[in-house]
């Protein structure tokens, strides 16, 4: 049965001023758009004529932004390099109501930067500058040490991880054992290499293609597979509820103790870009359990702001507004 309407209007509004923690991989990514109508004489490559130039937060940091459209208090915990993409990545934040105070500089690894080159819609080029190790073991206790202090008055937590090795095994641990503590929900978008580390957490959201490679399985067609698949998920990661994101056929949310998922009918009119449709999705879903929604009402909200942010172009947010508008 669909939540109703009054009662998902007023989980938005206690939306403000939610305190949320964010730990994750942060990137800057760098954007070159323009024409081709040549080929460059020096070499069988396309010349691009460029026409726009521009940074947006990646990773993590587009979570915490998506927070901030929200009108919640993301705190951002990570690290990047002591460079020029560090500092624009962190002045990028700041300018959109993230506390990056939490954010660690590492004179031994580089800021993570995505930098595309677009001939129209298509992607002509990408430039990774990145390092992949684990953190520093100083590093990591400087981030926890920001963790501990930030969770005292904090209402939800999001782990975004991305595989640069902000998330060590001994972190991840610790920061669901203190929410757990704390009875904080603390929500994943995993990286499928450390898929099976986040046991005891509140939820998980994979998209389908995630979910069937975090279990080691091929992907398989039906209701049946997906249902035998969340539930495998549920059980192994010992998680309070696991949300299979799935595209065009909306979403699917196992929840402990439950005799069948929910299933949530996807909402957009028309995808023009899923581009960071699933930061918006964690999100929405870790501000309305913040609020105290139940997992469907959570879902439900999350799915609506997907919805919103897919008919978008480009990295999109969702905004309370925007999302009290879509529902019925």
């Amino acid at each position: 049965m669909q939540p109703k309407t009054t009662r998902l209007k007023t989980i938005l509004k206690s939306f403000k001023d939610k305190k949320i923690i964010v730990v994750g991989d942060i990137m800057l990514d760098h954007f070159i758009k323009g024409s081709v109508s040549r080929i460059s004489p020096e070499a069988p490559v396309p010349v691009v004529d460029v026409k726009k130039e521009f940074f947006v937060a990646g990773g993590a940091g587009n979570v915490a932004v998506n927070l901030a459209a929200l009108e919640a208090k993301p705190v951002m915990i990570s690290v990047v390099g002591s460079d020029l993409g560090g500092e624009m990545l962190k002045d990028f934040l700041r300018k959109r109501n993230v506390d990056v105070s939490a954010i660690s500089e590492d004179l031994d690894r580089p800021t993570t930067q995505k930098i595309r080159v677009m001939a129209e819609q298509q992607q002509i080029v990408r430039f990774d500058r990145e390092s992949k190790k684990i953190i520093s073991p100083a590093i990591a206790t400087s981030c926890m040490d920001s963790f501990e202090k930030a969770i005292q008055n904090a209402h939800g937590v999001i782990l975004s991880d991305y595989g640069k090795g902000m998330l060590s095994d001994h972190n991840i641990e610790k920061i669901i054992s203190l929410c757990r503590q704390k009875n904080i929900p603390v929500c994943v978008d995993p990286k499928i290499d450390n898929f099976k580390k986040y046991k005891n957490i509140t939820c998980m959201t994979p998209n389908t293609k995630e979910a069937w490679e975090g279990v080691g399985q091929s992907p398989q067609a039906g209701e049946e597979a997906i249902e035998r698949l969340g539930n495998k998920i549920l059980k192994m990661l010992n998680a309070d509820s696991i949300l299979i994101t799935r595209s065009s056929e909306g979403m699917s949310l196992f929840e402990k103790n439950a005799n069948q998922p929910y299933t949530v009918r996807a909402t957009a009119r028309e995808v023009y870009d899923v581009t960071g449709a699933g930061d918006t999705v964690i999100s929405v879903l870790t501000l309305a359990l913040a609020a105290k929604a139940s997992l469907k009402e959570a879902a439900v909200l999350a799915n609506y702001a997907a919805g919103i942010v897919v008919e978008k172009s480009g990295t999109a947010v969702a905004t309370r507004q925007e999302i009290e508008g879509v529902l019925p």
